[in-house]
């Protein structure tokens, strides 16, 4: 499967996300949401050990394998589940659009990627497009504490980029699966002692239990899955150049199953991010064609 296709269906899925996980928390609790969100993943994943069992350990990786699993889905969906509380979506797009340049800043220390020139324009226009979506997009949700909300979220794109290059560099060593699945095993843990000081739901919705479902199969094992697949086939910078439409499908999709309606400017604006992308997945070619001239 192309590269391509693969960032497409991972972020309509992580798009679609907003709106069941909207859903989920206006009936449940964000703590009690992640830990069955992360334990439906584990369950789906221990349904498919025997393609998860080829985890072979190689020494010293664990450090990167504590990274990734520590920045996410542990202090990532810490930080985002909580942010939403008190930022707007709209405040929150902008600072979601910064994720690419954050992961080429970890990118060109921790990996040692080069930045072409095609990268920075590209990531120019995919951040200003995201900027321009979550400026001229109306204001529908509130925000009681956008200072605090924003500071949340800005730390969850940290903990998000990290992971992305933590990720690119275990893919080399280990499956997307078996990497998901010690996901799904260290978010279980990680939000399981939350449960002990909330106060658990005296009724459940069979609407928000199904959308919950939906996150812990489609979106966290298929979406993770389907960007993990890519991000092994093509740099690291072009796929963090993806994550900018993640706000394109969820507002899309938000039209489609909402009837809200796109504006002039928002459809400008995702005209904007799409070219950004198409120039930043020419950073491949002009990160590969030296080697091909080195090596002749």
């Amino acid at each position: 499967m192309p590269a391509v296709l693969c960032f497409l269906i991972a972020t309509f899925l992580w798009g679609s996300s907003f709106i069941t996980l909207k859903v989920a928390i206006d009936f449940y609790p964000p703590n009690f949401v992640i830990f069955l969100r992360m334990l439906i993943t584990l369950l789906i994943c221990l349904c498919l050990w025997p393609w998860v069992k080829r985890f072979k350990y190689q020494q010293g990786d664990w450090k990167w394998l504590f990274i990734m699993s520590l920045a996410e889905p542990c202090l990532y969906y810490l930080f985002e589940g909580h942010a939403m509380q008190f930022t707007s979506a709209s405040q929150a797009g902008v600072i979601v659009s910064c994720l690419p340049l954050l992961v080429a800043f970890f990118a060109y220390f921790l990996l040692q990627e080069k930045l072409s020139k095609n990268i920075i324009v590209g990531f120019s226009l995919c951040i200003t497009g995201g900027i321009l979506l979550s400026v001229v997009s109306p204001h529908t949700d509130h925000a009681p504490n956008p200072l605090l909300g924003n500071s949340l979220e800005a730390l969850a794109m940290v903990c998000a980029a990290i992971y992305v290059v933590a990720m690119k560099h275990l893919l080399n060593r280990y499956s997307a699966l078996s990497l998901i699945a010690l996901q799904g095993l260290s978010g279980t843990l990680f939000f399981a002692p939350f449960l002990i000081f909330m106060e658990w739901p005296q009724q459940h919705d069979f609407y928000a239990l199904l959308n919950i479902v939906y996150l812990g199969s489609a979106v966290t094992l298929g979406a993770y899955g389907m960007y993990n697949y890519g991000l092994q086939r093509s740099s690291v910078l072009t796929a963090a150049a993806y994550s900018n439409l993640v706000p394109v499908f969820a507002l899309l999709l938000s039209a489609i199953l909402l009837n809200e309606v796109l504006t002039y400017w928002q459809w400008l604006s995702i005209f904007v991010v799409f070219i950004g992308i198409m120039i930043s997945k020419r950073h491949e070619q002009t990160v590969i064609q030296p080697d091909l001239n080195q090596a002749s």
